[in-house]
């Protein structure tokens, strides 16, 4: 059919279209603006993890940043898409299930199936510089002039995306404070451990000097002995530091990798230390039998007292961690009630409407058109 035979069977049916299509597309914006189910969804943006915030503890080196050494503080690994996949999981949408009692809003049989139904309506997205997003539609009933509140549903959609991001703090929180309480418990036992040697030591250092009361250290045997012990007591400390990552991470971990470099660097500096070595003053093959029984007592005992303070400093640095409330979620713009409806879009969706029927018409003429043309063939045809 040529668009001129098209333009005729329009003009002809024109009283038809115009009435049809007028009467359709009023009747499609009357149940779109009172039948027609609303949605609502008010968003909240939240910044990208303060990596500041991780304190410089045993537990924090379980992250995937690279350490120096069990004070330093870590690069740390959270960041946005970790934040993404928690504000995705079902831990999170149980979380606000169960804080307001969605199962019922949602008429759902359990918590499970009520999660999984607002897992269904959440909307994540993550700008290019890291800030998230969130919004989570509420929908009305059909007919929610006369079987909703509207009001009550804007306050919903904002209460929903603003328990989402109590949520990821709960949920971020509780994985921070699980990581310092296996650090603060296994610092635990390594105190327990490290004084029961500290008093064996000390006691024999003791017994020693009673029996050889003449014996003495000199200041240059002294003062080796203390570099000698700081180096040893850094050493016990990284083999405790790798010890506690050995039984959390994987061996290719970047912390795991550069800790045992670390130790490596460590033992070989020691052992050069307890050599006839130019690098150092003393070496420790050339004190005299009794002095080197002396010595090796005393390094002892400050080694042992070096790892034992360090440690004690771990342990409280550990239950402060465990038992303070981080402030790890920064909220950038609170969901606050929205003033309309994000769906349908009544006067956008009424103008497409009216387009599709009207069109739909013409079709339906056309096709009309062409079965009368070829019946009016099969007659003159007979």
């Amino acid at each position: 059919m040529s668009f001129h035979e098209l333009i005729n069977i329009i003009l002809r049916h024109f009283s038809f279209l115009w009435k049809v299509t007028l009467i359709s597309t009023i009747f499609l914006f009357l149940i779109l603006l009172f039948v027609y189910p609303k949605q609502y969804h008010a968003e909240v943006s939240i910044l990208p993890p303060d990596q500041t915030n991780q304190a410089g503890t045993l537990s924090s080196l379980l992250n995937e940043g690279v350490s120096s050494g069990i004070l330093s503080t870590p690069l740390g690994s959270y960041n946005s898409e970790l934040f993404v996949q928690i504000l995705k999981s079902r831990s999170a949408a149980m979380y606000v299930v169960k804080k307001y009692d969605l199962t019922h809003y949602y008429g759902k049989d359990t918590d499970i199936v009520a999660a999984d139904e607002l897992m269904k309506k959440l909307d994540i997205t993550l700008t290019k510089e890291g800030i998230i997003k969130l919004q989570a539609d509420v929908s009305s009933t059909f007919l929610p002039w006369i079987f909703d509140d509207s009001d009550s549903l804007k306050r919903t959609a904002a209460l929903i995306s603003n328990t989402y991001v109590e949520a990821l703090d709960s949920i971020n929180n509780a994985k921070l404070i699980s990581k310092a309480k296996r650090a603060r418990q296994y610092i635990e036992e390594q105190l327990v451990t490290t004084k029961a040697h500290l008093d064996s030591v000390e006691s024999a250092l003791m017994k020693f000097q009673k029996k050889n009361k003449t014996i003495s250290l000199s200041e240059q045997v002294t003062a080796a002995i203390d570099a000698a012990a700081k180096l040893k007591a850094d050493i016990v400390q990284t083999e405790i530091e790798l010890g506690f990552l050995d039984t959390n991470l994987r061996e290719d971990n970047q912390n795991i990798i550069t800790i045992k470099n670390k130790l490596k660097e460590l033992r070989k500096q020691y052992y050069k230390m307890q050599l006839n070595s130019r690098d150092y003053l003393l070496a420790f093959g050339e004190v005299p039998e009794l002095g080197k029984q002396l010595s090796d007592l005393y390094r002892d005992v400050k080694i042992q007292n070096e790892v034992y303070l360090m440690l004690q400093q771990q342990y409280y640095q550990e239950k402060i961690q465990e038992n303070r409330d981080l402030p790890t979620v920064e909220v950038l713009d609170e969901a606050i009630p929205p003033l309309k409806a994000s769906s349908p879009r009544v006067i956008f969706s009424t103008i497409v409407g009216g387009i599709f029927i009207l069109l739909l018409l013409i079709l339906f003429l056309v096709i009309k058109e062409k079965k009368v043309i070829q019946l009016q063939k099969e007659i003159r045809g007979s």
